[in-house]
């Protein structure tokens, strides 16, 4: 197999990257009138975010991202959407000159925990969900998917589990790696049961893996509960990160909100040449529509660092 060259700053033709002037928040629907100030990075809302103001709709709320000057999207539920619903996400963001950021690669439960486990029937679900994956990820033109590997096993040793995982992976890179679809890894800190937790780890599961389907997602929320010191971790682990998350902490709201100095993160990124999509996985500090138009502002001000 002809090995593709993923790199984390592949550009995607029609994104729109002129986008000047600064003011108040532009009429809603107007079609790619990008009136804020451009961010240095490729921020990435994901739906609901703006439901306030775009009310429920799926293209109205794109077409509000879109506004504000955001440039991606993150759907984390996008392999749970009808055909229909993921076609007109892919039409309406080419449409937009947006690109798509992460999906999950959700096979169920089952196969989430037991990974680990070493299980055809575990590992077999994960394939089937990888191949699924291909052809919705084709629909929105997405070249990243998010995949956790579960729980412990607890009645394995470490080293077993780690080897399990790697195989599973190596076997879903297999699938994905054709169609230049990336898994990135995301160690999170949601229980310590999780079996993937910390940056060091999931750099060492790339590496074994060795496919450029296989890569870190960097979730910074996560990562501040877990080890702490992210820009040195970042910075150890940079040549297999290939996504980005954001969420504060405490409360995994918008920047500002927490203990997470973001402009520090925000200005590492662009001092290293990032230009993949950073997601905004989190929620929103306040209701309502000042709560949305809250969260603009910090990202407006979370971005403003010297270039």
């Amino acid at each position: 197999m002809e090995r593709r060259k993923f790199i984390r700053n592949l550009g995607l033709g029609g994104i729109a990257s002129a986008m000047v002037g600064a003011g108040s928040i532009p009429v809603f629907g107007t079609e790619k009138s990008f009136k804020t100030t451009a961010f240095n990075l490729d921020y990435a809302p994901h739906f609901g975010m703006f439901k306030a103001h775009a009310g429920d709709d799926l293209v109205d709320q794109l077409k509000f991202m879109a506004d504000q000057g955001f440039r991606s999207l993150e759907d984390n539920g996008l392999l749970g959407r009808s055909v229909s619903d993921q076609e007109k996400i892919g039409r309406t963001l080419d449409q937009l000159g947006m690109r798509m950021g992460v999906f999950v690669i959700d096979g169920g439960d089952n196969w989430k925990i037991s990974l680990t486990t070493g299980k055809d029937e575990f590992v077999k679900t994960f394939i089937d969900t990888c191949k699924k994956s291909v052809e919705t990820a084709k629909r929105v033109n997405a070249q990243w998917a998010t995949v956790v590997p579960g729980f412990y096993e607890r009645k394995l040793p470490i080293g077993i589990q780690t080897g399990n995982v790697i195989e599973a992976l190596k076997r879903g890179a297999e699938i994905l790696e054709p169609h230049g679809l990336i898994m990135v890894l995301e160690p999170l800190s949601d229980t310590p049961d999780l079996f993937l937790r910390y940056s060091d780890q999931t750099y060492s599961i790339c590496k074994a893996v060795g496919s450029p389907s296989c890569k870190i997602l960097y979730d910074a929320y996560h990562m501040q509960r877990n080890e702490g010191n992210l820009i040195a971790n970042m910075e150890n682990a940079w040549d297999e990160i290939a996504y980005f998350q954001i969420g504060d902490n405490p409360g995994r709201n918008e920047p500002g909100t927490g203990e997470i100095n973001y402009q520090n993160v925000f200005k590492y990124l662009n001092e290293k040449g990032f230009k993949g999509v950073a997601g905004m996985e989190h929620g929103n500090a306040k209701p309502g529509k000042d709560g949305e138009l809250a969260l603009i502002e910090a990202y407006k001000k979370a971005d403003n660092f010297k270039v």
